[in-house]
């Protein structure tokens, strides 16, 4: 199967291109406008495989690009990621979240759109003979949009999770960008026939996440010894989903879900965000702890990782010590970006939780997140495998693993300072 992904250099993009060549033998075509947050780095792994290939395009952009690429590429099916998702960042500059998710979208069903009408209705019965099995039609296309749980609104502590039939409330101009891209994905099939299946999944973390997000954000604040913000009192509730979960539902969808459908996609991990970043803290803790006692096996279950994070650490890291949070504030000096944490120094009767501070909370910050995905799990046979300990005991352990990685990105334009102040 031959797949255009787009935004498959971002965050969940990479990591389902990844699953896609890797251990579904699909062959890909990365569509990305490479943005601050779309990485060549995190698919360098796949320079060179026949099964890669990578076009730079603004999905956004007006022009013949996107239609010629369908013309030359012949694609089977569009998985549709690309596009802006940081809610602090919609506060700030809502301008290309109406952009790339509304006008990008709507530029992507059109280009699709006219690449589907041009495909026979069905595979003849003597190319299928002659091994064309796979050849594209009408009848096999698939047009799946991704997109999130943020497009429903808030829920109450007590309320039962996000089902696929839930009404949509979104609160903040990236989800009510991205409630208008899944309608115009709706609106496609609906009108013209376009095969069109939506998911909508819970928050995602794990490897190669940009490091605006809460997750890294927590991992790296603990490497530089600096203060952890906290939003509010840190009671916002959120569900997580650990990324390549996420995917494993992504090709579930496209490959055996309903045409028209919507599936909800959640990790079943809610915890509130302060519960999270203690947790963080407590996996750095124990990193800290195994440096100590040179104790290299790494932080994640059943030996799951290729080498310890602590390796890592030692190589990488330059001498210096955590400072609580407000001593932290007080020292941070114009090269304090450089400065990161070595665990080896950090004394072990401390804990990275003195880190956590509590900051105004952002605009209109919804207070829980819930999906219920019996859906997705009774059509299609999904379910999470990960865990709240085994997913984000990988995800620490991939942070210390690749500070290469978070170094490159924090020598540019992005320092870890927060966003959304209105």
């Amino acid at each position: 199967m031959k797949i255009l992904v787009t935004g498959g250099s971002g965050f969940i993009g990479s990591n389902l291109v990844r699953l896609l060549i890797e251990e579904k033998g699909a062959s890909v075509i990365n569509l990305d406008k490479l943005t601050y947050a779309g990485n060549s780095e995190s698919l360098a792994d796949l320079d060179g495989n026949p099964n890669y290939l990578f076009e730079q395009i603004d999905i956004s952009a007006l022009g013949s690009q996107l239609s010629d690429l369908f013309q030359r590429h012949q694609p089977d099916a569009v998985m549709h990621l690309a596009a802006e998702s940081h809610v602090d960042r919609s506060i700030d500059g809502p301008g290309e979240f109406i952009q790339t998710n509304i006008v990008g979208t709507f530029n992507l069903l059109q280009a699709s759109l006219q690449y589907w009408r041009s495909l026979p209705s069905q595979v003849s019965a003597l190319d299928y003979a002659l091994g064309c099995k796979f050849q594209p039609s009408q009848e096999t296309f698939r047009f799946l949009h991704v997109s999130t749980d943020e497009v429903y609104g808030s829920l109450t502590p007590d309320a039962p999770g996000f089902s696929e039939t839930h009404a949509y409330d979104p609160h903040s101009p990236y989800s009510a960008s991205k409630a208008a891209s899944d309608h115009l994905a709706r609106a496609w099939a609906d009108t013209y026939g376009l095969p069109v299946l939506v998911t909508n999944c819970s928050n995602n973390y794990g490897p190669y996440q940009f490091p605006e997000k809460l997750i890294p954000v927590v991992i790296l604040k603990c490497l530089r010894g600096e203060p952890i913000p906290v939003y509010g009192k840190g009671d916002n509730i959120r569900d997580w989903l650990y990324v390549k979960d996420h995917a494993e539902a992504l090709y579930a969808v496209l490959s055996k879900g309903r045409v028209g459908e919507t599936y909800n996609i959640g990790g079943n991990n809610e915890r509130t965000n302060l519960d999270l970043v203690r947790t963080l803290c407590q996996l750095m803790d124990d990193a800290v702890r195994q440096n100590v006692d040179g104790n290299h096996e790494g932080l994640c279950p059943e030996g799951t990782t290729e080498r310890g994070a602590l390796g890592a650490a030692k190589e990488q890291l330059a001498p210096g010590g955590m400072t609580s949070a407000s001593s932290a504030v007080e020292d941070q000096s114009s090269d304090s970006k450089s400065q990161v944490l070595d665990l080896k120094s950090q004394p072990s009767n401390k804990s990275f939780q003195d880190l956590i501070t509590f900051v105004t909370d952002r605009p209109s910050h919804d207070m829980r997140y819930a999906i219920d995905s019996s859906k997705i799990r009774d059509e299609l046979g999904w379910q999470p495998k990960e865990d709240f300990a085994s997913g984000f005991g990988k995800t620490v352990q991939w942070y210390l693993d690749n500070q290469e990685w978070t170094k490159r990105i924090l020598d540019g334009s992005y320092q870890l300072e927060r966003l959304g102040n209105v």
